[in-house]
């Protein structure tokens, strides 16, 4: 049981204290209620290069790493479709400089063309390393375009086209800033060796004056349900020809979450997965395949990707993938596979739960969510899926009108691509 208290400042800003006397660190996590889906569609990327921008500094803190090197900790960022999060680990000691550096970036920004500039081209550096000339990089480009026709979830977090971010400007720059980067849009992890009442004055001080920021309406349209396959086949240089099957499922709010989430690993989480043993191990027929969820807080996708081994095609490869699905769905699976993967699934929660940065993460998300007790409750919530919701849920949503599939179709790599 992870204990924690929390308490809302005048503000709006949302803060829960986690105190762990085992370890000598503190983390300081602020997740940021904006993602990718917050983007208008022809200024896509916005949020990623804003875990760019946030970094560049202002002017009590010109370089936002500095302060919290000298005082002993480290600190990174990670943004999706739903969230921005940043987090800062110190020494418990020095818990008051974190607090001090998250409280000046939420409210002190000012962007210059200079520093715009250079994060500009960080971000369209990074977009083409990872999107344009690796190997599947656009993939999840593909896949949002044809599973997703209304909802922002249609483009990937790191933008639709490099051009988006390439071509932002100040004006732009901040007025997303002064929209979401505000105490009322955001969630404050203080998780370690704290005390509750020390954290709190703390986060008083350096919180508590910075202005509450506009109420932000959420109106984002509901994907509708699709009633049609996608299908779109690539000719692109790849060492291999490739597969993702993309199908709707619930929201990570929605009371089939768990049961949905349970039928992925046991379609694809690791070797003793059905997906592995039966196609890759059996019968040879794939290099690597894998399944997963997006797990996005608005309806998202479960993904199944393989890689045919050299010999088998494409449409081989579709065709056995497809009978496994049909497998499941018309015989589900006994009690010993359903215990089986409910086990592994509650011994990585465990094992998560042993960091206390991953503990801090998961309490500002659930929070963002609406209620940071799930942290308590997932483990008791994937126990109660039954194989017969299991099989439920496979029926529902492993049929072809809710599937998208993208093929690559490989092509001979340049020198420089396959070296």
């Amino acid at each position: 049981m992870i204990q924690y208290k929390r308490f809302t400042l005048d503000n709006g800003l949302r803060v829960l204290v986690h105190e762990d006397q085992s370890s000598p660190m503190v983390t300081v996590n602020i997740c940021y209620y904006v993602g990718a889906r917050d983007e208008s569609p022809d200024r896509t990327g916005f949020a990623h290069l804003f875990e760019h921008l946030m970094f560049s500094g202002t002017q009590a803190a010109p370089n936002f790493d500095e302060p919290l090197q000298m005082a002993g900790g480290e600190n990174n960022a990670f943004t999706n479709n739903d969230i921005t999060n940043y987090y800062n680990v110190v020494p418990a000691e020095n818990l008051e400089v974190a607090l001090w550096l998250e409280s000046d970036r939420m409210q002190n920004m000012r962007f210059t063309e200079k520093k715009l500039d250079i994060q500009r081209k960080v971000v369209v550096e990074e977009f083409k390393e990872t999107c344009l000339n690796e190997p599947y990089g656009d993939v999840w480009h593909h896949l949002a375009d044809l599973a997703y026709k209304v909802h922002p979830y249609r483009w990937p977090t790191i933008g639709k086209v490099p051009e988006h971010v390439s071509e932002a400007s100040l004006t732009d720059v901040q007025a997303f800033y002064n929209r979401f980067y505000q105490p009322n849009n955001a969630v404050l992890v203080v998780a370690g060796q704290v005390d509750f009442d020390n954290a709190k004055a703390l986060v008083e001080k350096w919180f508590a004056e910075i202005p509450t920021g506009a109420v932000i309406e959420r109106i984002l349209p509901p994907e509708p349900p699709q009633r049609l396959l996608q299908k779109r086949i690539l000719h692109a240089q790849a060492p291999t020809d490739a597969i993702y099957l993309a199908f709707h499922i619930p929201s990570r709010v929605d009371r089939d979450f768990y049961a949905v989430d349970l039928l992925s690993d046991v379609l694809g989480n690791g070797p003793s997965s059905r997906l592995y043993q039966r196609l890759l191990k059996e019968r040879e027929l794939f290099s690597s395949i894998d399944c997963y969820i997006s797990g996005t807080i608005d309806p998202g996708l479960l993904i199944i990707e393989a890689k045919p081994v050299a010999g088998v095609s494409n449409q081989e490869a579709r065709a056995a993938i497809w009978e496994e699905l049909q497998l499941l769905k018309n015989e589900g699976l006994g009690t010993r596979e359903l215990e089986k993967v409910k086990n592994k699934v509650e011994s990585t929660l465990i094992f998560s739960e042993l960091n206390v940065l991953n503990r801090a993460i998961n309490l500002a998300f659930f929070e963002i969510l609406g209620n940071a007790e799930l942290i308590n409750q997932e483990a008791k919530l994937y126990r109660r899926v039954s194989a017969a919701q299991l099989q439920q849920m496979a029926q529902w949503i492993l049929v072809e009108e809710n599937c998208s599939e993208v093929y690559y179709e490989a092509e001979e790599l340049e020198p420089s691509l396959a070296s």
